[in-house]
């Protein structure tokens, strides 16, 4: 059974899980994982022009053979000018119109918020992308620009855990409420990078029973909230794995509370901060790049 879609709130539809090419496939050729990752059976695939391999995307959409609408393409801007970016990333991909196109992170931004937004939505007027939308976004962040957005973001995508889940919930039910989906990265953060924590033990107790991976379990637990999982493997065994959360029963409210209280326990703060001031050196980076660029190109 697919993992199905979710319905956007500009009428378009997001499948619900997605091939990311960041972290380990950043600066590399991602050609092979990507194609990996279609002949698997993901159809969503989430890159970035900071992450540097939006040719390598581009080269397995094409080698891939499918049609244009069944694939799903969502990559992120990530400094300059805005119109121009997102046709080089369009170039790059190959491609003449985005799934999604979202704003990396606010840091990424020069100047204000609103104004980078009312560029987005001619972007989407002008059909160069079909949803528009936001990362790494707080409330505060989202406050601030539904005062003045004509369209509202479709998705917020966001580092989402059971042990970051206390500091985002208020931030996902305000997307709730205003019809943004919200995107999870770093989903896995209890098994790859904090492994022997409080989660371990009802991870491992929901995985036994339905016969089930812990990392399978929090795919379940990141789907009872309606998010959209964003996830990656070099490994076509766990590719297949992740899809196959599709066939697990869903999670009990037992478990659901089991993996939150174990989660609670942990201190996320630290780790958030840690988060931000990586996204901000990413802003700082990109900026010095373009202005790097320049120099060699015109001075």
């Amino acid at each position: 059974m697919p993992w199905g879609t979710i319905k956007l709130n500009d009428g378009n539809e997001i499948p619900a899980i997605a091939f990311g090419t960041g972290t380990a496939l950043r600066n590399e050729d991602s050609t092979a994982y990507v194609e990996q990752a279609i002949e698997s059976g993901f159809s969503h695939i989430d890159t970035a022009a900071i992450y540097r391999n939006e040719e390598g995307v581009g080269a397995a959409i094409k080698e891939s053979g499918l049609n244009r609408e069944d694939l799903y393409i969502t990559t992120k801007y990530d400094g300059g000018v805005i119109r121009d970016e997102v046709e080089k990333s369009l170039a790059k991909l190959g491609l003449k119109q985005l799934d999604l196109y979202l704003i990396h992170a606010p840091g990424f931004v020069k100047g204000k918020l609103e104004d980078a937004w009312k560029e987005f939505e001619i972007i989407k007027e002008d059909a160069l992308a079909k949803s528009i939308g936001v990362s790494n976004f707080s409330l505060e962040d989202l406050q601030l620009l539904l005062k003045t957005a004509k369209i509202k973001p479709a998705v917020n995508q966001i580092r989402f855990n059971p042990y970051n889940w206390a500091e985002i919930k208020d931030l996902v039910e305000y997307s709730d409420k205003h019809g943004i989906v919200t995107e999870a990265y770093s989903s896995l953060t209890p098994i790859t990078r904090t492994p022997g924590g409080p989660v371990d033990a009802p991870l491992n107790a929901i995985a036994k029973r339905l016969g089930a991976t812990p990392a399978q379990v929090i795919f379940k637990w990141v789907q009872s909230k309606g998010v959209v999982v964003v996830t990656t493997s070099s490994r076509k065994e766990r590719l297949q794995e992740y899809l196959d959360v599709a066939d697990l029963p869903d999670l009990t409210e037992a478990d659901i509370a089991a993996i939150e209280e174990a989660g609670a326990k942990s201190k996320p703060s630290r780790k958030s901060k840690q988060v931000a001031v990586y996204l901000g050196q990413l802003a700082v980076l990109t900026a010095l790049t373009y202005a790097f660029s320049y120099l060699v190109r015109y001075v």
